[in-house]
């Protein structure tokens, strides 16, 4: 089996096996069905996966204007990669190299601050939010 991690842009013929992978790692609440996912990736800027092989161990995407703003949606690294350097891989990817956008997000999970906070994020105080009715 070939073990080189390759974290790219996710292919329109993967959004299905990309799917599975995030319900399969406690997404399924958050994707929907297979329309309502495609949907989310097309409507999102930035969508890409980390392949170990053949395998998807990772996913994350991304909604920006591409100038100024970005919000980071979703980082998802299969439990026996993390730690490796896949979910920072995501997030280089799909932040890309632009220093002008101020890329945002919500961390939610268990050492997701910690982690976020090793790739240059600050807790912000004056973010707000306006949730989603449950």
């Amino acid at each position: 089996m070939n073990d080189t991690l390759t974290v790219r842009d996710l292919h329109p013929s993967e959004i299905e096996s990309a799917r599975l992978f995030l319900g399969k790692h406690g997404w399924g609440h958050r994707i929907g069905d297979a329309n309502t996912f495609a949907r989310l990736i097309h409507n999102s800027q930035r969508t890409a996966i980390a392949m170990l092989g053949e395998q998807i161990v990772g996913f994350a995407r991304g909604i920006t204007d591409e100038l100024s703003n970005g919000y980071l949606s979703m980082v998802v690294v299969d439990g026996q990669q993390r730690r490796k350097g896949v979910g920072r891989a995501l997030v280089k990817h799909v932040m890309g190299d632009n220093p002008d956008i101020t890329w945002v997000l919500r961390a939610g999970r268990e050492g997701a601050e910690a982690f976020f906070a090793s790739l240059g994020f600050e807790t912000s105080v004056i973010a707000m939010e306006r949730p989603r009715l449950k």
